[in-house]
């Protein structure tokens, strides 16, 4: 993409509201109570939003900082990936709509849990993720201050990583963060991918298969 694109991406944009969103709530809890997951206290349609808004803020920095990194590392990727399909569109359906997807389970499990609370946009990331996954299964992820690839990880084995954290996190539990959301948000960007484009299946299938190390 041009540089002017890149600086007006669907992803720095996400990344900038969300961080100021989770500063803001960090600071003011009126906030982070009007926007975060409560599946007991969601029984009217004036608080359906909270499906969609606790993507937004996070439990802390570190929460925030995984996050946002994760989604800058593969948000420009797959926007291109958009743009190239002529639906560069479609990378804010895919990321919303993952966030949402991703705390549906939650929600239906907990509405008479009045301890259960979560947030953080784990869904919408992992949707986005895993999209990029369909495309470029081998593309690899490097680290902050290491610009060479060679030292990067390759990216379905970051993702794997992603959910495994994620598994241990939700069994540990008690943070209030919706690590279910990283399972069923990937699970959906997956699908989306490949139903929005059916015919890079027999591609992906290949790439995954004929891979040399």
């Amino acid at each position: 993409m041009h540089s002017s694109q890149v600086l007006f991406s669907y992803t720095n944009i996400i990344i900038a509201i969300t961080v100021g969103i989770s500063l803001w709530a960090f600071n003011d809890y009126s906030i982070r109570d009007k926007l975060i997951l409560f599946p007991f206290g969601m029984d009217h349609k004036d608080e359906y939003h909270r499906v969609l808004s606790s993507g937004f803020i996070h439990g802390d920095y570190g929460h925030l900082f995984f996050n946002m990194y994760t989604l800058y590392a593969f948000g420009s990727k797959m926007e291109t990936i958009c743009t190239m399909l002529n639906m560069r569109w479609v990378f804010l359906v895919i990321y919303l709509s993952s966030i949402i997807v991703g705390s549906l389970p939650a929600y239906f499990k907990n509405r008479h849990n009045s301890a259960y609370f979560a947030l953080g946009a784990s869904g919408g990331v992992s949707g986005i993720l895993f999209a990029t996954f369909y495309y470029d299964v081998w593309g690899k992820v490097t680290f902050i201050g290491l610009g060479n690839t060679d030292l990067g990880i390759y990216g379905i084995v970051f993702g794997i990583i992603y959910l495994a954290y994620s598994y241990f996190m939700a069994k540990r539990g008690g943070d209030n963060i919706g690590h279910d959301a990283h399972f069923f948000g990937a699970i959906y960007g997956f699908i989306f991918a490949f139903l929005i484009d059916p015919t890079h299946g027999q591609i992906f299938i290949n790439q995954l298969s004929n891979h040399h190390f």
